[in-house]
């Protein structure tokens, strides 16, 4: 409530200060009010439909779209918040005196809707950001209905303190106001960009930098004052994120030094392209030092593996989309004995499992018959020979009417398979499947069995500690590219930022003249103030 009071106050006061100087000059000059009031009135009217048209659309999207556009709307709001912070720091104290200069201007153009043009811009503008505004806090509001009626209650103030002001009853130092109300708006903007920033996560924009820093639930407990405070008003959730954070800080420290700052410490206007250059070069040195200085860990996958089974060891040489497997020892007694096993890149795929991506190659293949000998694979079967195969005689055999030997059939298929990281192996395996067909010994027809058997393997447990630590890995990664890519390319297009403005202020100081405007346009007004005042508005 807090938050939208000092929102609502604050823009209704801009607002009905601008419509009370143009009054008041209208007044003096005896030019008749409706026009202005119509421009007002319609002003009003356009930024509540702004703001409902704005709810309409969002409720109307499904959820996901739903947080995107509060990460817009937040995105908008914010950067309106801090042009206004930023525009009224610098305007403040001589804002009457322009306001009359460009009133002036328009009614020298003969026509009292000029000034009502004039009005209108200006409410509009005003109505605008407090549309917006107040939307993005509704949205990172705990109770929309204490935050409504708080904005009600601002702009209900504002518009008294305005008609105070107006008819000379009321004197306030607008300079001081609005900066005492700037520097807690940098906060609550500041809530607004932790919010920005968890709803973009949310909408699956942003993955990166979302570790947990602190727990603040002691600090802001729900339903306490406090917790109205912390999140309800500064908008700082109880569990902010590493990226939520960076966010904050970046935001908040720069726009409260520049609030806060005095003014005597403002460089003058020739100095100011070198202002800039300079914080540039330090912009720069930051993207720089992060970019080189923050690790960026990798975890070394050996290119040799243990394994259990018929073989001693396997190691893996990778080439693009192809690999070759060398598989130490066999169950032949020969421990030194290799064998070399191509996999041709049709049998490459790219597969993602367990929280990291790994190459994987499975080549199956048919046993030759020349080998089935040397494979232990005998022509006849006794029925001792199917219970040492199968742990127990197979179904649909009967030692008593189908006693045996067994003529044996065979037909054999291997699977080699390599799952491989950075050239490292991962797992591997290879793993037959033989089709088993009897006949004879007493048997009225044909029988077949499957029999599957894992040659060799990496053991399992090798295989979890591997992947958990590629896991590790690509986590720690992604957490670091935060530091090392993102952070680095936004400070970097800062710098790009600032050298753009002091070339542009070089040009300037480069005119015939040499001089450069003293003050800016004024805001909701198309006309430049040329007369600058040092006097505050009372």
């Amino acid at each position: 409530m807090l938050a939208t009071l000092v929102i609502g106050l604050r823009e209704g006061l801009e607002a009905t200060l601008i419509v009370g100087i143009i009054a008041a000059f209208l007044r003096r000059n005896r030019v008749p009010l409706a026009p202005m009031w119509t421009g007002v009135g319609v002003a009003v009217l356009l930024s509540i439909a702004v703001g409902l048209g704005l709810q309409a659309v969002e409720q109307a999207l499904p959820q996901a779209q739903q947080e995107a556009m509060e990460a817009l709307i937040g995105i908008v709001a914010v950067v309106f918040v801090t042009g206004m912070i930023v525009w009224m720091r610098s305007h403040a104290r001589h804002l009457g005196r322009e306001l009359e200069a460009s009133a002036s201007a328009a009614l020298g153009r003969g026509t009292a809707w000029a000034l009502a043009g004039m009005a209108f811009l200006a409410v509009l503008k005003e109505g605008f950001e407090t549309s917006v505004f107040l939307l993005a806090t509704f949205q990172a509001s705990s109770d929309t209905g204490l935050a409504a009626l708080g904005a009600v209650v601002g702009i209900a103030a504002a518009v008294v303190v305005g008609y105070g002001i107006y008819t000379g009853g009321v004197r306030l130092d607008l300079a001081k106001f609005f900066t005492g109300t700037g520097v807690f708006l940098v906060f609550v903007a500041g809530g607004l960009v932790l919010t920005v920033l968890r709803r973009a996560h949310e909408a699956g924009w942003v993955v990166i930098g979302q570790q947990r820093t602190v727990d603040l639930g002691w600090l802001a407990p729900n339903g306490s004052v406090q917790g109205a405070l912390v999140t309800g008003v500064l908008g700082i959730p109880p569990d902010p994120r590493v990226v939520e954070v960076l966010g904050w800080v970046l935001y908040v420290v720069p726009v409260l030094a520049l609030s806060l700052s005095p003014r005597r410490w403002k460089p003058s206007v020739v100095r100011v392209p070198a202002v800039r250059i300079a914080v540039a070069s330090g912009l720069v040195v930051a993207a720089l030092a992060l970019a080189v200085a923050v690790p960026a860990g990798h975890t070394d996958v050996p290119a040799t593996a243990r394994v259990t089974g018929d073989a001693r060891s396997v190691t893996a040489r990778v080439s693009g989309s192809t690999a070759t497997l060398r598989v130490v020892g066999s169950s032949t007694g020969s421990s030194d004995r290799e064998a070399r096993i191509t996999l041709p890149a049709s049998a490459h795929r790219r597969v993602v499992g367990a929280g990291t991506a790994t190459d994987r190659w499975r080549l199956t293949s048919d046993r030759p018959a020349a080998d089935r000998a040397a494979a232990d694979e005998p022509a006849t079967l006794t029925l001792d020979d199917l219970v040492q195969l199968f742990g127990r005689i197979p179904v649909g055999i009967s030692p008593s009417s189908a006693p045996g030997p067994y003529r044996a059939s065979w037909a054999t298929r291997e699977t080699v398979t390599l799952w491989s990281a950075d050239g490292g192996v991962v797992d591997a395996s290879r793993a037959e499947r033989s089709v088993l067909t009897l006949t004879g010994g007493g048997l009225p027809t044909a029988r077949t069995s499957t029999l599957d058997r894992t040659v060799w393997a990496v053991p399992r447990a090798t295989v979890d500690r591997t992947t958990a630590a590629l896991a590790a890995d690509r986590t720690r990664s992604a957490e670091l590219a935060l530091w090392t890519r993102w952070l680095p390319l936004a400070l970097g297009i800062a710098a790009a930022a600032q050298v753009l403005l002091a070339l542009r202020d070089r040009r300037r100081l480069g005119l015939p003249d040499s001089t450069v405007p003293s003050t800016t346009p004024t805001r909701g007004s198309p006309v430049t103030a040329t007369a600058r005042s040092t006097d505050a508005v009372r």
